[in-house]
């Protein structure tokens, strides 16, 4: 995994501001409506969190040390919000297709696995902490 790669990417995508995260929930309720049920009735402040915590990851990926806590704490707010381990390959689905829509021709086999194995981690440490209380 490229941390530079991920991150001039997330500078491209990110440009589109809140449309990036429009997108994502758009195909993420299309995936699987059932999520839908998850979220607030009124989504901007969704998309807010969804944009601030891609930024977050995107910034911080090379460093695990501090990566890691903030996604287990993530990962148990949601999982009080009952988000299940299930649900990570859609939402990762959902990611990826998102990406490459907003990255266009930078799109490539390159970036693709770059965000997987990034998406790897962050869904391995939230699905597990998911299960943990908040607190």
């Amino acid at each position: 995994m490229d941390p530079q790669r991920l991150k001039d990417n997330f500078a491209l995508v990110g440009a589109n501001g809140t449309e990036v995260a429009e997108y994502f929930y758009a195909d993420l309720f299309a995936r699987d409506p059932q999520l839908r049920s998850l979220f607030p009735a009124a989504m901007a402040k969704q998309h807010e969190k969804l944009l601030a915590a891609l930024s977050h990851v995107v910034s911080t990926v090379e460093d695990t040390d501090g990566l890691v806590p903030y996604l287990r704490d993530l990962g148990r707010r949601h999982g009080g919000f009952g988000v299940r381990p299930e649900h990570f390959p859609q939402v990762g689905a959902s990611l990826l297709a998102t990406l490459a829509f907003f990255s266009g021709p930078a799109w490539d086999d390159d970036l693709e696995r770059d965000w997987q194995a990034a998406y790897g981690l962050v869904a391995e440490v939230m699905s597990g902490a998911a299960a943990e209380p908040v607190g």
